[in-house]
């Protein structure tokens, strides 16, 4: 079962890391205005997802991989919690209302949890 968790989370790295490249204006707009560079911080972001991946993918460096992918999954909260900040009952996209920008939080929670699991089982 390891071994799956780890593989998945390493596909499910390397896609989100490709999709920073081939779709970078959605991904831009899960960045806060406040942050500034969002061209630089996809690209940056894209790139690190598809090294984690890889590391993750490797069963040598499994271990550091899902620690890597904790941190860096961690990192994203600040965008999450910058979407629930600003939701509103009244926007048109579920992500944008406090509902749905909790889900999203609770998502990269768990994505946070997949990684350090990983990370624990070894190589």
């Amino acid at each position: 079962m390891h071994a799956i968790a780890s593989v998945a989370l390493a596909v499910f790295l390397v896609v989100t890391g490709v999709m920073h490249f081939l779709s970078p204006t959605y991904f831009r707009t899960l960045i806060p205005a406040w942050l500034g560079r969002k061209r630089l911080l996809v690209a940056g972001s894209g790139a690190a997802e598809i090294v984690t991946g890889a590391l993750v993918l490797v069963p040598g460096s499994r271990q550091a991989g899902g620690w890597t992918a904790a941190v860096l999954i961690t990192c994203y909260l600040v965008s999450h919690g910058d979407a629930l900040r600003r939701a509103r009952p009244d926007r048109p996209r579920l992500l944008e209302r406090p509902v749905g920008a909790v889900a999203r939080l609770m998502v990269n929670v768990l994505y946070i949890a997949w990684a350090v699991a990983v990370a624990g089982s070894g190589p």
